[in-house]
């Protein structure tokens, strides 16, 4: 079976669990690491997911996904939190995350604030999403605001404070 259909499968499968457990999914991947296959689940709610929340998401999808039987290679199955430097996956992560610092890098180098000074990382506090773009006042010596379509961005994480 197709990775990516593999994928769209246990997305489906874990969805209604999730929900009933009132969590969400930020990130699944399922890929070849050395001689194993991982299928890799990345789960939060508001105040942080627990090993409890962990353990319990991990025997619930492994009893469904071993009665729907779609993945038809031996893997394991690992379920824990994004961690405190969480991707920004959908676009309602950059609603809720607004007033965090975050960390964005695009596919390309862009110029957003015009200075002739291209690059592809961009750090600063995250204003949020607005008509397609995210906007973000840097905190570096360039300063100002910026904003970049969803479309540009490649990979975008919440920058741990100290």
């Amino acid at each position: 079976m197709l990775q990516e259909s593999v994928v769209e499968s246990v997305q489906r499968l874990v969805g209604p669990i999730l929900q009933g457990l009132g969590l969400e999914l930020v990130d699944l991947e399922f890929k070849h690491e050395g001689r194993d296959w991982m299928l890799r689940l990345f789960i939060d709610k508001d105040g942080g997911v627990s090993l409890d929340d962990c353990v319990q998401v991990s025997r619930e999808l492994g009893a469904v996904l071993e009665i729907e039987d779609v993945i038809e290679t031996a893997y394991r199955l690992e379920v824990s939190s994004p961690g405190l430097d969480r991707p920004l996956n959908k676009s309602a992560d950059y609603q809720k995350y607004a007033g965090r610092l975050v960390k964005v890098k695009t596919f390309a180098k862009l110029d957003p604030d015009g200075r002739g000074h291209e690059r592809k990382t961009f750090v600063g506090i995250l204003l949020g999403l607005e008509n397609g773009l995210v906007r973000i006042e840097q905190n570096d010596k360039r300063g100002g605001i910026i904003e970049l379509e969803l479309s540009q961005i490649a990979k975008a994480n919440l920058e741990v404070e100290f």
